[in-house]
């Protein structure tokens, strides 16, 4: 009886951990995110490093299904989406929103802006994180940055541009509220157009010129087979930020130690993606010199041009937006801390100095 006591008492003590164990204490917390970007948009990557990141660092404590962009809902929505917790997290590029603050605008890129370097050193040392949270967290979200871009392509065109007068009468697919301001004052049209369109509307002349993203993007997008040019700098966009948006009320139901972790997974992301982006950049522009593409430069009145037309619209929208003003503030703080360093530098660093800073008093 004795025996049989002490076996009874073993299986309910067994029976017991069973159930501590598999109790809400040490239930898998499990998420859908999903992107901004279709699988064929090297931008994913971005997402897909975070995720990847993540699963490892929570491994047991969270899990993460990840979606392509497109497969749960259309791209223009997942902000709303995350805002109201319809799921939990999704990747991004900030300057999407900017129709919700103009403060998106300087988040994610901005003309004549920050540079890829330039978007780290302020977001992670120079007070930028806490603009993105101020902004996201109007929406209720969290924001995590899990990349940069190096400076967007710039116009791909069956045409040299290089002058003022060639960019006069243009009808050209570019993002950005402020950019398009700055093409009208030029003279040129923006047209908006989502990215998987920019092919056929190259090729049958709706557009005369396009941007979209990074050499490795470009080529995954087929442009190499309808444009003949390739006209740098891409001044509309010298960065590009991506981040992943998480609802407010799911990250704040987290432990401190799978906040830190995912903070980790996305650092981790960023150094991942930003890195393989610029070493793509090698290869791709490589394979669009090859095809035959002839790239110029514009030319330096082109370029001192827009760097005013840039300042006085930030000016102008820093007077209908607090937080744009903020953001601005921020940023011009921070480039000019570092002016002298840069200079410095010289060749051996990133970046340049402007000449013009906008009036935002």
């Amino acid at each position: 009886m004795k025996r049989l006591g002490f076996v009874g008492g073993a299986i309910l003590f067994l029976v017991l951990i069973v159930v501590f164990v598999s109790s809400p204490l040490f239930a898998v917390e499990r998420w859908r995110m999903t992107s901004t970007w279709p699988p064929s948009i090297s931008l994913i990557e971005a997402d897909q490093a975070f995720v990847a990141a993540a699963n490892q660092l929570c491994k047991g404590r969270l899990e993460i299904k990840f979606f392509t962009g497109g497969s749960l809902m259309p791209s223009y929505e997942v902000f709303d989406a995350v805002s109201k917790g319809t799921i939990q997290a999704a990747g991004d590029w900030p300057n999407y929103w900017a129709g919700k603050d103009l403060v998106f605008d300087t988040l994610g890129s901005y003309p004549m802006g920050l540079t890829p370097i330039d978007y780290l050193l302020w977001i992670y040392q120079g007070g930028g994180q806490a603009i993105y949270d101020e902004a996201y967290g109007k929406f209720g979200m969290v924001y995590l940055v899990t990349g940069v871009t190096p400076m967007e392509c710039g116009l791909r065109s069956n045409k040299p541009i290089k002058t003022l007068a060639d960019l006069k009468g243009m009808k050209i697919r570019m993002s950005g509220m402020h950019q398009g301001k700055i093409l009208k004052d030029l003279g040129a049209a923006q047209v908006a157009m989502a990215g998987q369109e920019i092919y056929q509307a190259l090729q049958k002349g709706v557009i005369d010129a396009a941007e979209f993203s990074s050499p490795s993007s470009d080529w995954g997008m087929g442009f190499g087979e309808v444009t003949k040019y390739w006209a740098v700098p891409g001044w509309h966009q010298p960065a590009s930020v991506m981040g992943v948006m998480i609802n407010k009320k799911v990250w704040d139901k987290l432990t401190p130690d799978l906040q830190k972790d995912l903070k980790y997974a996305a650092k981790a992301a960023a150094l991942e993606f930003t890195t393989k982006q610029y070493y793509d950049g090698i290869e791709f522009t490589n394979k669009f010199i090859k095809k035959g593409i002839k790239i110029t430069t514009y030319d330096d009145e082109v370029m001192n041009t827009i760097e005013k037309l840039a300042a006085k619209h930030t000016a102008e929208s820093a007077k209908q937006s607090p937080l744009f003003k903020k953001s601005i503030e921020s940023q011009m703080k921070f480039r000019k801390a570092f002016e002298r360093w840069r200079d410095m530098e010289g060749q051996f660093g990133f970046g340049f100095n402007p000449t013009v800073y906008p009036d935002v008093k």
